[in-house]
């Protein structure tokens, strides 16, 4: 926990030499291709969704950016025909390199809260962890009027399985397009 705090401390105290101008704040929206990946998954295929939230964009040099979000995401999977769909506020914490003007690469770790998990209607909450622990890769392009593009995809990290008696673990997978705009 020490080391946790003395690492928010110090990301805090380098932020302070960021000019406030710089920073950018948006909206993101885009869809989702999702499953879980693990034990006993041979019949489980992919959902479509969406997801929507806000970013930041925080400078650090000319090269390099922190991106901190708040999304709210449809995940899940189908088994059997039946749509288990799992609803999570992720909180993404990308660092980003610039390549060139406008195309950046960027990575980085996610918590997620899980907010409800449905299988056609019946809660199934229970059955799922409620924070999922994973990590992000992907590439980005912005222009210079505050419109960008971005595809992503979340590797879990963490058991998302939350039965005792289960010998199954299985983390969750998700493909990311996104659609975003800067505003300032």
């Amino acid at each position: 926990m020490k080391k946790i705090l003395v690492l928010a401390v110090f990301t805090v105290l380098g932020f302070t030499n960021v000019n406030a101008q710089e920073i950018k704040f948006g909206v993101k929206g885009g869809l989702n291709f999702s499953t879980v990946s693990g034990d006993n998954t041979e019949s489980i295929n992919y959902v479509t969704s969406y997801n929507l939230g806000v970013v930041s964009e925080i400078p650090l040099s000319e090269k390099f950016s922190f991106q901190p979000e708040v999304i709210y995401s449809r995940q899940g999977y189908t088994f059997n025909n039946d749509i288990v769909a799992l609803n999570y506020l992720n909180i993404p914490l990308m660092a980003k390199y610039y390549v060139t003007k406008g195309l950046s690469v960027e990575a980085g770790p996610q918590i997620g809260f899980l907010l409800s998990a449905k299988n056609e209607k019946i809660d199934v909450k229970d059955a799922f962890k409620t924070v999922d622990f994973g990590v992000n890769f992907g590439v980005g392009y912005k222009l210079e009027n505050g419109l960008n593009f971005g595809a992503r995809y979340n590797l879990g990290l963490s058991d998302i399985n939350d039965i005792d008696n289960s010998s199954s673990k299985n983390k969750n997978g998700v493909f990311q397009i996104s659609v975003g705009y800067f505003f300032f």
